[in-house]
């Protein structure tokens, strides 16, 4: 049965979601149509530009995204920390950069005087906007119905787009951020349309590397420049922050050195015909999250099937599912025992 989107995302359990939408029909969301011989390769700039211009609207900045053909993934992060400093003006006109907002907000942006019942109508208004402008839902929403209605225009047909509303999971804690990340930003290469990170068009992982330094080629020589490495990047992408503590942190918590030394490993391990993908020393961020080898390639693989609403560490996945109501049952034990040893 499906759950109530309340019961799947809860900013107080973890600011950490991942997001995937598909495209309903056999016409594809991006990339080429072989049948047909139409190329949407476009609409995966629709998508990207997009994301980026509703996280700088709403405090949820963008930790990973992938653009395939006929899909695409997103993690998230609710910035409980920037939804809180807004003020009323900040609410009215980042909503309003949305929807047309309402007459009553106009005025008092205006600095017109309000009546009593004006007031009491904006207070109510603030408070949902307030609300809908840290909401993953609201986020989603006006992402897919733009994209939809473009491309809806552009096909010269009616009806619906997406397969449905997204699927979302919660990521409760470093070891499921990493492994989600990873999945995400490697899906292009695991998909075998991709052999390189550099070569992953419309992923994070080449917007973060191409910003460093357009001459560096690899992640390995990336690695050597600087433990604190930070590319300068659009705010919309979230930045890494270095502590491997999620209630420590303010972006993403680990290095972006060891993180590009991780998925260069990982990446290589996922294409058996890269040379040079085995050695006898584990990534600095597998062994300070104790996490094997084994365990962590399978995740890099795998992690959309291993899970289904929920990732982390055993007792907190069960714990999430009691304390939202949404069942007792959880997918995923022998690969959260895994991944959390």
């Amino acid at each position: 049965m499906t759950s109530a989107r309340r019961q799947l995302i809860d900013a107080n359990a973890t600011p950490f979601y991942h997001v995937i939408n598909r495209c309903v029909r056999r016409a594809f969301l991006c990339g080429e149509d072989k049948l047909t011989g139409r190329s949407y390769e476009h609409r995966r700039g629709w998508i990207v530009d997009k994301i980026k211009a509703l996280s700088a609207i709403f405090c949820i900045d963008i930790c990973a995204y992938a653009v395939m053909s006929n899909h695409y993934h997103l993690v998230l992060k609710i910035d409980v920390d920037k939804a809180k400093s807004l003020t009323q003006k900040d609410i009215i006109s980042r909503w309003c950069q949305i929807t047309k907002g309402h007459v009553v907000a106009t005025k008092y942006m205006n600095g017109d005087d309000l009546i009593d019942g004006e007031v009491m109508l904006l207070d109510a208004l603030l408070s949902e906007w307030y609300e809908r402008l840290s909401s993953i839902s609201w986020f989603m929403r006006c992402l897919n119905e733009e994209i939809a209605r473009k491309a809806n225009r552009e096909d010269e047909c009616n009806g619906a787009f997406w397969e449905g509303r997204f699927k979302s999971q919660a990521l409760l804690d470093e070891q499921a951020l990493l492994a989600c990340m990873m999945y995400v930003d490697l899906n292009p290469i695991r998909a075998g349309i991709a052999d390189s990170v550099q070569s992953s068009d419309f992923t994070s992982i080449q917007e973060r590397v191409n910003a460093l330094n357009p001459h560096i080629n690899s992640p390995q020589l990336v690695k050597t420049t600087a433990d604190n490495l930070q590319p300068v990047l659009s705010k919309a992408l979230a930045k890494f922050d270095g502590s491997t503590l999620l209630s420590q942190q303010t972006g993403i918590p680990f290095h972006f050195a060891d993180y590009l030394e991780l998925i260069d490993w990982t990446g290589r391990a996922i294409r058996l015909d890269k040379k040079g993908y085995i050695d006898n020393q584990r990534p600095k961020l597998l062994n300070e999250l104790g996490i094997s080898p084994d365990a962590w390639l399978t995740s890099a693989k795998e992690f959309r099937r291993q899970y289904s609403g929920i990732s982390g560490r055993w007792d907190s996945m069960c714990e999430f599912k009691k304390q939202h109501n949404s069942g007792k049952w959880c997918k995923g034990k022998a690969s959260s025992q895994a991944l959390h040893p």
